[in-house]
């Protein structure tokens, strides 16, 4: 009995000081481990993937305002642009540098501004391409263009079909669901890689170019909607808001993969309209191009 009382005698409740200790938080922990998050995810943004949204009509009708997207950022390697945010200065750099398809959506930066674009390579090292009439001749030879049905693009806040851009397009289907109803081809380039493009006004100041030589090390890219989009045909200064010809390769951050999900416009701070402006039937969408048959492409280029 009382080997029992000396032991519990021993077991003295701790101070108040002592407790204090115990509970304190210890900050510098805590801002090292948040830190180490934060470096982590941007070095997968920069490294290996990243989303991105749209913020314009100019790759209509494949991509439409309000879409979220994946871009994966090896494809072709990495450089300065690679890096999220653009915190690294510009260079020349590249590591394991690797040239984009035919077809493939990229992201190239402004070649002044740290402003990311996005755009399809319709044009790569070594290619001679025009413009003319809205179609493009690549190497002396008009790239393939068939007349498709006309694409039906929900009317909505982020997609409103407004009379300048659209003149006339405006429609309401029997359901009553009112639609944007657009005149559509579908461009199929040398590899076979094929897509809907855009080209609603006949001789916008866009659609004629003269011939270009794209150097080594750089690709030309344009918008899928031809009229609405300021690509590599047009100037790089705050006038023409373009590209300014080719893309030099290190300026190119990444490739567009597929979309996450796409927002109709009418989100707030309503968690209803979190789910509501949904957009249905885009989440998942692949973002590479379909290959068609590249003899039949051929031979349909052929006979135009």
């Amino acid at each position: 009995m009382s080997i029992l009382t000396d032991t519990m005698t021993d077991k003295s409740p701790k101070s108040a000081a002592d407790n204090d200790t115990d509970d304190r938080v210890d900050w510098l922990g805590e801002l090292r481990g948040l830190a180490l998050m934060l470096l982590a995810v941007l070095a997968f943004h920069s490294l290996v993937a990243k989303p991105f949204y749209i913020p314009s009509e100019s790759m209509m009708p494949n991509l439409l305002v309000g879409d979220r997207l994946v871009v994966s950022k090896y494809p072709y390697g990495w450089s300065w642009s690679s890096a999220s945010f653009h915190v690294l200065p510009r260079g020349d750099w590249r590591v394991w540098a690797d040239t984009p398809e035919y077809g493939d959506i990229i992201i190239p930066v402004h070649p002044v501004r740290d402003e990311d674009y996005i755009k399809r390579v319709v044009a790569l090292p070594g290619d001679r391409i025009a413009v003319r009439n809205g179609q493009i001749v690549l190497n002396g030879v008009p790239v393939p263009q068939t007349v498709e049905p006309p694409v039906e693009i929900p009317v909505d806040a982020n997609a409103p079909c407004n009379s300048f851009d659209y003149p006339q397009m405006r429609m309401r289907k029997p359901s009553g669901a009112l639609v944007c109803a657009i005149p559509t081809l579908r461009e199929t380039l040398p590899n076979g890689a094929t897509y809907l493009v855009l080209d609603t006004q006949r001789d916008a100041p866009l659609d004629n170019m003269d011939e270009v030589s794209v150097p080594e090390g750089h690709v030309f890219a344009m918008g899928d909607n031809r009229d609405n989009s300021a690509d590599s045909r047009a100037s790089a200064t705050p006038q023409g808001g373009g590209l300014g010809g080719p893309i030099p390769l290190k300026n190119v951050g990444g490739r567009a993969e597929f979309i996450t999900f796409s927002l109709d416009g009418t989100t707030s701070l309503n968690p209803v309209t979190w789910f509501t402006s949904l957009r249905g039937g885009r989440a998942w969408s692949t973002l590479r191009p379909a290959i068609a048959d590249k003899r039949a492409a051929e031979e349909q280029g052929a006979t135009e």
